[in-house]
């Protein structure tokens, strides 16, 4: 009883920090699996059981995989032909793409790849594009059983109660169906989204920053006479002067030495600085010149925001320099050290030898553009990848092949043909989903262990014998859907498989259609920008508020839940 009264009040602790604080997921659920190990509710062998689970290892080989499927030219090259004159036919067209490459691939790198061509189309509001491209991501991941996290996750679960888990393709007849009508519903309600004013801010121009030097030509003249002006595709906006801030910047005004001069506009111009005698850029003024440049993404929980470029000592941080900075939908303002970073926020850095090897830089950025100095594949390397991975799929869907050896093959064949290098998986490792899982999996041992888990099943079973089965698994869906909204996917497929899988054992029932209410509900956030990181990622860019997401979601919310809740048990007979 005491074991019971113990495991119950941690898991109370452990849900009630990952709703009610910020407090990472990877160190609340690692510091309750160590409470449950320290106090004797598992053992030894159980944590290093849990640790080494193969459904987890397949999980960590398929997100290294996926570092070198990224660089795979396929989506960048149709990334500039999805969006057309037609609002209809470009939401269905950019959806489909998004979802096919998104049951294969991180969902993350694949919206990070689109959002760039998303934001800089001609013909439609990045606003009205990006939280559908976010949303279609998502239902692609539900196809497969690699499409998102999930659904390994609980593979791995299942595997480890049963000994076996789930098969590739089991998730396709209801993802497929979920994802066309699904795309179909966004086809309306996305035309709820706030649509970009024609006057509105750019949110593909970038702040650039430049100091002019003592000794400039410009030093002395005005505006007009150093023709700053006319320059191709820059704008200058403000000029900073001490601790004061000109804006606008008159064409009269005189330039003094030591001004700090704030343009807006395309950073592909940015050389245009380079040409004007005795003008120096931040990253230069930071020690870094341009000549490897990438476009990155600030995550949700980084930890540099909330910080000043300056004060979070960027530089020796990530052995990078801001060149340019964008915050969708608004101006930004002053100079960029002293700029206070936002999760959401798009930065172009002129990036050193050492960065490729700082091991933080997954917890603080996603990477959208690495053409300048990025690593490029070539057409023999897309093929023979592309033709690894099918053979891959297709041994370990005729159980020809395990999928863990499948995916350490293909890992093995990017490293050999240079597509990935060692310092990058380990750059990559996902030590924190790897630690995440591993932790679940214990704590759901120890529910199992004292008893807990037969408990709550029997009283949920008590209480839903009336109403049948089909309640429990319509409970069991929308449990984990409302888990998912208020915490992490990931988080919330952990916590409620073990009731899943005791709710189906109480009930006597295969535990099939149970199990795959988990996988579904954990992947349906669509209501809000918490659950998911690719809703989070499109959140600054497109300058949603929370009602956005409520608003284009809840359509495509039911029509996805209707068709999980009829297909699960036709398709996983009770």
């Amino acid at each position: 009883m005491i074991d019971q009264l113990l495991i119950v009040g941690l898991f109370a602790c452990l849900v009630a920090s990952l709703i009610f604080t910020d407090w990472p997921a990877v160190w609340v659920f690692t510091c309750s699996m160590l409470a449950a190990y320290f106090v004797g509710l598992v053992d030894t062998a159980d944590v290093l059981s849990k640790a080494s689970n193969s459904g987890l290892i397949t999980l960590v080989l398929l997100l290294l995989v996926s570092v070198g499927l990224e660089k795979l030219s396929w989506l960048s090259r149709l990334s500039g032909q999805l969006v057309t004159e037609s609002y209809t036919f470009s939401l269905l067209r950019l959806g489909a793409v998004t979802a096919f490459f998104s049951a294969f691939v991180n969902n993350t790198a694949v919206v990070a790849t689109l959002a760039h061509s998303v934001r800089s189309n001609k013909h439609h509001p990045a606003s009205r594009l990006l939280i559908p491209l976010s949303y279609a991501a998502i239902l692609g991941g539900t196809m497969t059983l690699i499409g998102t996290s999930t659904n390994l996750i609980v593979s791995s679960f299942l595997e480890d109660v049963t000994g076996t888990g789930l098969d590739f393709f089991d998730f396709f007849a209801i993802g497929a169906t979920a994802t066309g009508l699904g795309l179909v519903a966004l086809v309306f309600s996305a035309r709820l989204l706030p649509a970009t004013e024609d006057d509105a801010i750019d949110i593909t121009e970038y702040l650039i920053e430049a100091e002019v030097d003592p000794d400039s030509a410009l030093v002395g003249k005005s505006i007009t006479e150093n023709k700053l002006r006319d320059l191709e595709d820059l704008f200058l906006v403000e000029l900073v002067r001490g601790e004061h801030l000109i804006s606008p910047v008159a064409p009269q005004e005189f330039i003094e030495a030591g001004d700090k001069l704030i343009f807006s506009g395309d950073i592909n111009q940015v050389s245009t600085l380079d040409e004007i005698d005795g003008l120096r850029l931040f990253a230069i003024e930071e020690g870094l010149l341009r000549e490897n440049m990438i476009e990155v993404i600030v995550m949700p929980n980084a930890t540099i925001e909330g910080k000043t470029i300056k004060d979070s000592g960027f530089r020796s941080l990530f052995d990078a320099a801001v060149v340019g900075m964008r915050r969708g939908g608004k101006r930004l303002s002053g100079k960029l050290g002293n700029i206070t970073i936002q999760a959401g926020d798009n930065m172009m850095l002129a990036v050193g030898a050492d960065f490729n090897e700082r091991k933080n830089l997954g917890k603080n950025f996603v990477v959208v553009d690495e053409s300048v100095g990025g690593v490029k594949t070539t057409p023999l390397q897309n093929y023979l990848i592309t033709a690894v991975l099918l053979v891959v799929i297709v041994l370990a869907t005729t159980g020809i092949v395990p999928l863990i050896k499948g995916m350490a093959f293909l890992l093995v064949t990017m490293l050999m043909m240079k597509v990935v290098r060692g310092s990058e998986l380990r750059r990559r490792f996902p030590f924190e989903i790897w630690l995440i899982i591993a932790s679940a999996l214990t704590l759901s041992q120890a529910l199992t262990n004292t008893g807990v888990v037969g408990v709550l099943a029997n009283f949920l079973h008590e209480h839903l014998a009336v109403l049948g089965p089909w309640a429990a698994l319509a409970g069991i869906y929308f449990g984990t859907l409302l888990l998912t909204e208020m915490m992490t996917n990931n988080a919330a497929a952990a916590l409620a498989f073990p009731i899943a899988f005791g709710l189906a054992e109480s009930y006597g029932l295969s535990h099939m259609p149970f199990i795959m209410a988990v996988a579904y509900g954990a992947s349906a956030s669509f209501l809000t920008p918490y659950g998911y990181t690719t809703n989070l990622m499109v959140q600054n860019l497109g300058g949603y508020g929370l009602n956005d997401y409520f608003r284009a979601g809840l359509p495509l919310s039911v029509v996805y839940s209707l068709v999980v809740l009829v297909l699960i048990p036709r398709l996983f007979p009770f």
